[in-house]
């Protein structure tokens, strides 16, 4: 029985384990800064149509 290439490999899937967990982390923090700030621009173009209703309701199309 090889204990120290046991040991070496336990090692190493712990720490592709935590390099894994970590690398999923950022990429939830990614995903809700860009969920906030879609939130923040839907919010502002809502805040344009309350200001200004008319701004997009009629299409003038000539053929």
């Amino acid at each position: 029985m090889d204990i120290p290439g046991l040991s070496m490999r336990m090692a190493q899937t712990n720490l592709l384990s935590d390099v894994g967990t970590a690398m999923l982390a950022k990429s939830m923090d990614q995903a809700e800064s860009v969920s906030a700030a879609m939130t923040e621009m839907l919010d502002a173009s809502a805040m344009e149509l309350s200001v200004n209703p008319g701004i997009g309701a009629n299409i003038d199309i000539s053929v």
